[in-house]
C-alpha cells in the first residue's frame, strides 16, 4: 500500500460472537431504570445459531467503511498475540485497510465480546483487555489528512493526551471525534483538547445530552453546546427522526433513507452513519452531501448481521442516492 493515507482510524478492535436467541425464549421489558432483556434463570435455553464477526468495533467499522468508499484508510489499534488477533488483522487486510499500525501485544489476549441478539436488538457482553497504549511514530509521508478517533478502553486515558499532542504537532490533520461510552464518561474537561480540536463531533441525541448537559428537547441548544466545546461541525443522530448537522452557519435536518425491508438487527447503524458522513467530507463533499450519504449506509447495515457486512462501496451508495425519493433531501432545521 502507498505510504500516504487519506484517513487513519483510532480505537479498539474486537471479535463479536453473535448468539441469536429464539423469540419465545426471552422477552424485553422497560421500567424506570431502562430497557431490559429477560430469560429464564437456572436452566438450559435453546438458541437459534451463532455468527462470529472478526475485526469489529466503532473505529474498525469506520476503517472498513472508509476503505469501501474509496479512501486509503489505515487503523491504529491493539490486538493480543493469539489466533483471534491474527484473524482480525487478516480480516482488516481483506477489506483493504492498512494494518501497519496494528500493534500485537505479547502475552495478551485479543478483545472478544458476546452479543445476545434478540429480534432486531442486541445486548453486548464486553471485556476490554489491558494493553500498553502507545501512539505510533508516523513518518512525514504517513501523516493522513484525517484522524477518526472513537471508542477505546478505560485503560487508555493517558493515550488521549498522546493523540492530542500529536494533533497539536500536525495542525493540518482534521479530527473526526466519535467518542465511545468510556470516553464520554471521562468527561469533556479531561478530554477537552480533543473536543476543542475536532473538525467534526458526532453523537446521538442521548449522548449529546450526556456529554453537554444540554436540553434533550432543544436540538439547537445541544448543537450550540457541541460547538462551544470546539467542534467546527456538530452532528446529532436521532434514531427514527433522522439526523441534524450544523457548521456554525447553517443547520440542517435529514430524514432516514427508507428501509427496503424490516431491519435484521441494528448493530453498527450509528458507526455507519458517522463514518460515512466523515468519508463524504474527506472526499470533498459538503455537509449537505454528507447528510445524504450517511443514512444510506445505515439503512444498508441494518439489513445484515453485524456492523460491516452491509457497508456499501461508493458506486452502490451513489446508486441508492440516484434512486432516492424526492423528499430525501436535507432541509433547514426548524
Amino acid at each position: 500500500m502507498a505510504d500516504k493515507l487519506d484517513i487513519l482510524a483510532v480505537g479498539d478492535i474486537v471479535t463479536d460472537a453473535f448468539i441469536k436467541l429464539f423469540d419465545d425464549q426471552a422477552h424485553a421489558y422497560s421500567n424506570e431504570h431502562g430497557k431490559w432483556l429477560a430469560m429464564q434463570f437456572g436452566t438450559k435455553l435453546p438458541f437459534d445459531h451463532t455468527e462470529i464477526l472478526e475485526g469489529v468495533g466503532n473505529a474498525s467499522n469506520a476503517a472498513v467503511a472508509f476503505a469501501r468508499l474509496g479512501l486509503n484508510a489505515g487503523f491504529v489499534t491493539n490486538v493480543g498475540d493469539d489466533k483471534e488477533g491474527r484473524s482480525m488483522i487478516r480480516a482488516l487486510q481483506k477489506q483493504h485497510v492498512d494494518t501497519r499500525f496494528v500493534r500485537i501485544n505479547p502475552d495478551k489476549k485479543s478483545n472478544y465480546h458476546y452479543v445476545l441478539w434478540y429480534k432486531e436488538e442486541r445486548t453486548i457482553l464486553i471485556k476490554h483487555e489491558e494493553y500498553d497504549y502507545d501512539w505510533p511514530h508516523l513518518r512525514k509521508a504517513e501523516v493522513p489528512e484525517w484522524l477518526y478517533f472513537s471508542s477505546i478502553s478505560e485503560h487508555a486515558v493517558d493515550y488521549h493526551d498522546e493523540v492530542a499532542e500529536w494533533l497539536d504537532a500536525h495542525p493540518t490533520v482534521k479530527l473526526a471525534w466519535q467518542p465511545g461510552t468510556f470516553q464520554m464518561k471521562v468527561g469533556t474537561e479531561r478530554l477537552r483538547k480533543l473536543y476543542a480540536r475536532a473538525e467534526v463531533t458526532l453523537l446521538n441525541r442521548e449522548e449529546a445530552v450526556f456529554v453537554t448537559g444540554g436540553d434533550y428537547h432543544n436540538l439547537h441548544d445541544l448543537l450550540d453546546r457541541i460547538h462551544d466545546l470546539g467542534a467546527k461541525i456538530a452532528v446529532i443522530t436521532d434514531g427514527p427522526n433522522g439526523a441534524y448537522a450544523s457548521d456554525g452557519h447553517q443547520r440542517l435536518q435529514m430524514p432516514l433513507y427508507p428501509d427496503p425491508a424490516p431491519p435484521k438487527e441494528r448493530t453498527g447503524a450509528g458507526d455507519a452513519f458517522a463514518s460515512t458522513f466523515v468519508a463524504a467530507l474527506a472526499k470533498g463533499n459538503t455537509i449537505e452531501g454528507a447528510l445524504q450519504w450517511a443514512p444510506i449506509n445505515s439503512m444498508s447495515v441494518v439489513q445484515q448481521t453485524g456492523a460491516q457486512a452491509g457497508l456499501l462501496h461508493e458506486k452502490e451508495l451513489e446508486e441508492f442516492l440516484r434512486n432516492s425519493p424526492d423528499w430525501y433531501r436535507p432541509s433547514p432545521m426548524k
